[in-house]
């Protein structure tokens, strides 16, 4: 089961904090380093093995093997080399770093949410019981994960119980959590994928029962219409016939046994930020009619490639909330009995959907969700009414010339299922002057004469010309939340206008308001200058932020700039171009600066043998709510590149914290004991793959009760390192009794002592993290808990030291949990993930 595909503010399942490998850093010496280089692979592994063979404790050694390892794509092999090297070396911190991320990829994070959802698993439970005790005594659990169905089946009475899984970690873990609850010989395991088993050479018959939670937020998107078709073609007995009364033995059937899809339109202002770009100007820059921005959702609508075609979330807890601007509707309904229905799924054409506004606001989103009903008495629900593990699928709504609607109106949109994904397009309003019925009668849309189709389709409100002649930019959905950032392109802004302004106390500068709100110096004059190239007074300004970013564009506004963007793809290129053009910038004012290089790895270098740079902008702050890997390194080299009396942006930043409880975040982090479990041992096992940070969350809507107040945690200064400290200990005092379960922690981001950015901010495009601890601490108003934060190589620790009573006695001491959970749970493979370091 995957409650969620994660694209902002859940669990996202992100391998790495940047996209790529882990660590990328300890490396054996050049020998290895010079194999690598020649692509000589089976003789950089020789080269491992032998000095494994003289060193077989080294833990550089072990983890820089696991850093190859996951390079290549052998990740579970990776993860035990990271376990080994901290099992020699607990302190280290590149393997542990290694270790915790490399997790993410093996254990998707949600599997500790549905295991500690009580209410999902006894239904589970009681529907396999009932299709046991009924006669259904062999058994098929496709993709089995922890194995938690299996042994359900295995508890009511099955004869015979086979499981599948796909990810070698799971079935390890699968295999281990079975063995621990004494049904090792009872439930077969096989690291197969459902559709390559075979009979007899897998499983000996075609068995009676399949279970299965091979569903995801929109319900299709992990595979389990192919998956059942396959197993009713294969592995089921024949279905029930409709005319006989035969022992459920004889017959195969399938739990869950069908779902109904259901929709509604909805306002929110969250799902907006994140896919529309809000504003025709943003810090002076003119982005309106030049090109159209969509995220990639609405990239996947008329695409032949196969993108998942709708982000999650857990609307309950989206921040700002929603608006229902329609009632819900039924989308569809899907019998995964009936082998027919499934395989017409896929083959079958797109149908109009027609939903009655019932009150009026902006049309943001199509939020849809469905009801699981795993046999005629047992049914579970993921509505966001609904307390359950699961979050629903969105469906941003782009590219039409009005969102608003009113009471009265229809949204229109349509509907189909498509490589495996339930796909809702060319979502649409009608206003309510048309006064059509578009009601869905057997796959047809209903309308009156052709006079009156031709009004309806003039009032549809239909998607921006497509003509070609504006260009379109596709962006993350957190690249567009930063275009709509207001506070951060203002504040960098006024900071580059500063710097700007001390560099150049000339006329140039004369009229540019230090505050960055001026309309700086006289462009047109600027412009005129033949060639930006031999004009003396040009300033470099270097953007190497992560994504697409236009700051390069507002610097070029603030003098005679030239500024220097490290954005890679071509489409985002074309993007700036065209922004630049339409903002009557000269073609050399903007320059790409990757396409200067040779490698992307030496990106901070000098513009030209005779200049420096008079501004760095780094990326020093995850959207996520970590730091940003080797950022620290980064400050070192533009430090060097730095022209006299240049900046790097930020100049330093403060790390801030506080103490919480919030037991939404102990069950998002680890299974809580055998209870939610029904008294199966998994606890234990799925643990191992525990992380000790929660990232993606908003501060603003997470379930807590905050028990101190906001602390500074440290200061990292990327304009003078000698401020910095490698540790630090914070005293926090207790102002509510409870028990602290966690430290989320957030930045304020100092461009320079006038201009800062508070990533907690409501209208801020970062999200928070948080530290969870392994044990919650009772407290007492009064009390004190020592913090002990660590930075090293841009990682940064958070770990409670001491706990200090009111009166100032120590009342007990904690261990640094991460290792202790290394040393006393792990047996084999562990893994983290983005976590435990900010």
């Amino acid at each position: 089961m995957a409650p969620a595909r994660q694209r902002y503010g859940g669990l996202p399942a992100r391998p790495l904090r940047d996209g790529s490998e882990p660590g990328m850093g300890v490396m054996d010496g050049p020998g290895a380093e010079e194999l690598d280089s020649l692509a000589r692979v089976q003789d950089l592994f020789n080269c491992y093995e032998q000095a494994l063979e003289l060193y077989p404790n080294d833990e550089v050694i072990c983890n820089s093997m696991g850093e190859h390892l996951f390079r290549m794509g052998f990740r579970d092999e990776a993860a035990g080399y990271f376990h080994k090297a901290i099992k020699l070396n607990p302190n280290f911190a590149d393997a542990r770093e290694n270790f915790y991320r490399v997790a993410n990829w093996l254990v998707e994070r949600w599997h500790f949410v549905m295991l500690n959802d009580a209410k999902r698993n006894l239904t589970y439970l009681r529907a396999i019981e009932s299709a046991v005790r009924s006669g259904s005594r062999s058994v098929l659990d496709i993709g089995t994960g922890t194995g938690i169905l299996s042994m359900f089946a295995k508890k009511a009475g099955a004869s015979f119980v086979y499981a599948c899984e796909l990810s070698k970690t799971m079935y390890e873990l699968a295999r281990d959590v079975v063995a621990a609850n004494n049904m090792e010989r009872e439930i077969k395991l096989l690291h197969l994928k459902s559709l390559d088993i075979e009979i007899p050479k897998d499983i000996p018959e075609r068995v009676s029962l399949v279970v299965t939670e091979t569903v995801d937020a929109g319900l299709f998107g992990e595979g389990i219409v192919e998956s059942l078709i396959h197993a009713w073609e294969h592995l089921l007995l024949p279905p029930k016939p409709k005319t006989q009364d035969i022992s459920a033995g004889d017959y195969g059937k399938v739990i869950p046994a069908s779902a109904t899809i259901f929709g509604m339109a909805v306002e929110c202002k969250e799902i907006c930020r994140h896919h529309r770009l809000g504003m025709q100007e943003v810090a002076g820059v003119c982005l309106s009619d030049s090109v159209q921005f969509f995220s990639p959702t609405y990239a996947a609508a008329g695409s032949e490639e196969t993108v998942e075609p709708y982000t999650t979330e857990k609307l309950s807890r989206i921040p700002g909330g929603y608006r229902a601007l329609t009632e819900p509707c039924q989308v569809m309904t899907i019998d995964f009995n009936d082998l027919q229905e499934l395989k017409s799924l896929a083959a079958r054409k797109p149908w109009k959907l027609s939903l009655p506004v019932t009150e009026g606001g902006i049309l943001d989103a199509v939020v849809v969700w469905f009801v699981l009903q795993l046999d005629d008495e047992h049914s579970l629900s993921t509505s966001p009414s609904e307390e359950t593990c699961w979050e629903q699928a969105v469906y941003p709504v782009q590219g039409l010339l009005d969102y608003s609607v009113k009471t009265g109106d229809t949204v229109m949109m349509e509907v189909c299922c498509q490589d495996c994904y339930l796909k809702i397009q060319k979502i649409s309003s009608l206003p309510s002057e048309c006064g059509m019925d578009f009601s869905d009668r057997d796959g047809t849309l209903s309308l009156g004469n052709e006079a009156d189709l031709c009004n309806a389709l003039a009032g549809l409100q239909t998607s921006t010309k497509q003509d070609g002649s504006t260009p379109v930019c596709v962006l993350e959905s957190t690249e567009i939340a930063l275009l709509n950032d207001v506070a951060y392109h203002e504040c960098f802004k006024a900071a580059m206008s500063k710097v700007l302004q001390s560099l150049t106390p000339s006329k140039d500068l004369h009229s540019m308001d230090v505050d960055g709100h001026g309309s700086g110096i006289n462009l047109q004059e600027h412009q005129n200058k033949s060639s930006l190239d031999v004009d003396p007074d040009n300033l470099y300004i270097l953007d190497v932020s992560e994504g697409f970013s236009i700051l390069p564009i507002i610097a070029g506004k603030l003098g005679p700039v030239r500024a220097y963007s490290s954005v890679e793809k071509e489409q985002h290129q074309a993007a700036l171009h065209v922004i630049a053009e339409a903002n009557h910038f000269p073609k050399e004012t903007l320059e790409f600066w990757l396409s200067h290089l040779e490698e992307e790895s030496v990106v901070l270098q000098r513009p030209k043998s005779d200049k420096l740079w008079s501004i760095i902008i780094l990326d020093v702050i995850e959207t996520s709510g970590l730091i940003q890997q080797e950022v620290m390194e980064k400050a070192a080299i533009s430090r060097c590149l730095l022209h006299s009396g240049g900046k790097i942006f930020p100049q330093y930043v403060l790390v801030y914290g506080m103490l919480v409880e919030s037991e939404s975040l102990l069950l998002e982090s680890a299974v809580q004991g055998t209870e939610p479990t029904l008294g199966f041992n998994i606890a234990p096992f799925i643990n191992q793959f525990k992380v000790p940070v929660r990232v993606y969350l908003d501060l603003s809507t997470l379930p807590c009760v905050p028990l101190s107040k906001p602390a500074e945690l440290l200061r990292l200064d990327l304009m003078s390192p000698l401020l910095n400290s490698p540790s630090r200990e914070v005293k926090i005092q207790i102002c509510k009794s409870g028990r602290v379960t966690a430290i989320p922690f957030w930045y304020h981001i100092h461009l320079d002592e006038d201009h800062c950015l508070n990533t907690s901010d409501e209208s801020s495009h970062w999200k928070q993290a948080a530290v969870v601890l392994d044990e919650p601490i009772p407290v007492q108003v009064g009390d004190e808990l020592v913090l002990d934060v660590q930075h090293h190589k841009s990682n940064i620790s958070i770990t409670v030291k001491r706990y200090l009573g009111s009166t100032g006695g120590l009342k007990f001491a904690l261990q640094e949990y991460p290792t202790k959970q290394l040393e006393e749970v792990l047996p084999s493979l562990q893994h983290k993930s983005d976590c435990w370091v900010m």
